[in-house]
């Protein structure tokens, strides 16, 4: 058993019917399960920003959503860190080889989650079959971008602490309806994401081993927002560095960028992103 939760999702035999496989069928039973990790504020299957819109990909393979530690269903955690997540991402592929001998999964991360898939990757590439990057975090991959090096700068002066007294649900608020987007409702289950997320360990003190991950030649696709549809405060915050790392780590590693509108490319663009990753893992 893993020290984190992951929800399985896998539909291959809806309305079969009890039927013999066919050859499709069959072939769909073999194919390698995909791995999920999400960002911050959410957890694996959450539909807001995590993965219930890769629900459909279920048809073809087994989905496994790992909820890091202080989301979702997974144990609290004092401070949630990059590195920590990347050992787990590691112990669930380990033991789903040693369980059912699967020869590899395919890895999806998304913002801080797509830096621990990288970090993962890099410790143990022979359990992986493929990379899918959705607006990495990867900043200190990217630092000689000009965009990048100038928000590296900014925060390694010192960022200000957050106020003394604020409780998730400002602070939630300040993030989503402060920068001109809709704020999710505050449940129980949210505002422990957030507090978790209030907590973490600084993504820019992450150290991104390209090389190890280029020695892999690992199949890698990069997914990115277009950024044009976004509330202007938060476009001008984040908007232009993600979408310099995106270019920049699709260079380093050798993969496809993929494009799609909006700044959340999972949730926004769905089809877009499913289409994609069947593509990625044939």
């Amino acid at each position: 058993m893993t020290a984190v939760h992951v929800t399985v999702w896998d539909d291959r035999d809806r309305g079969g019917g009890g039927r013999a496989p066919t050859a499709s069928r069959a072939s769909a039973v073999a194919a390698a399960p995909a791995l999920f990790i999400h960002n911050i504020f959410t957890w694996g299957s959450d539909s807001a920003y995590g993965f219930a819109g890769q629900r459909p990909l279920a048809d073809s393979r087994r989905l496994l959503l790992m909820d890091r530690r202080g989301y979702g269903d997974s144990p609290d955690t004092a401070r949630s860190d990059f590195d920590v997540d990347a050992e787990d991402v590691v112990e669930v592929l380990g033991a789903g080889a040693s369980v059912v001998g699967l020869d590899g999964a395919h890895l999806v991360g998304h913002g801080n989650g797509a830096v621990a898939v990288l970090i993962a990757a890099a410790r143990r590439p022979d359990l992986v079959r493929s990379l899918a990057l959705i607006q990495p975090s990867a900043f200190t991959a990217a630092a000689h971008h000009p965009r990048v090096a100038e928000l590296l700068d900014r925060v390694c002066d010192g960022v200000p602490g957050l106020p003394d007294g604020i409780t998730p649900e400002q602070y939630l608020r300040a993030s989503t309806e402060g920068l001109g987007m809709a704020m999710p409702e505050p449940t129980s289950r949210r505002l422990r994401a957030v507090a978790t997320s209030m907590g973490e360990r600084p993504i820019w003190e992450a150290e991104i081993p390209l090389a190890a991950i280029r020695g892999a030649a690992l199949p890698v696709l990069v997914i990115c927002g277009t950024w044009e549809r976004a509330p202007a405060a938060y476009r001008e915050h984040v908007g232009p560095p993600l979408m310099a790392v995106a270019e920049s780590l699709t260079d380093s590693l050798g993969g496809r960028l993929l494009r799609v509108p909006g700044y959340y490319p999972h949730t926004q663009e769905p089809a877009a992103v499913n289409a994609a990753l069947r593509e990625l893992w044939g």
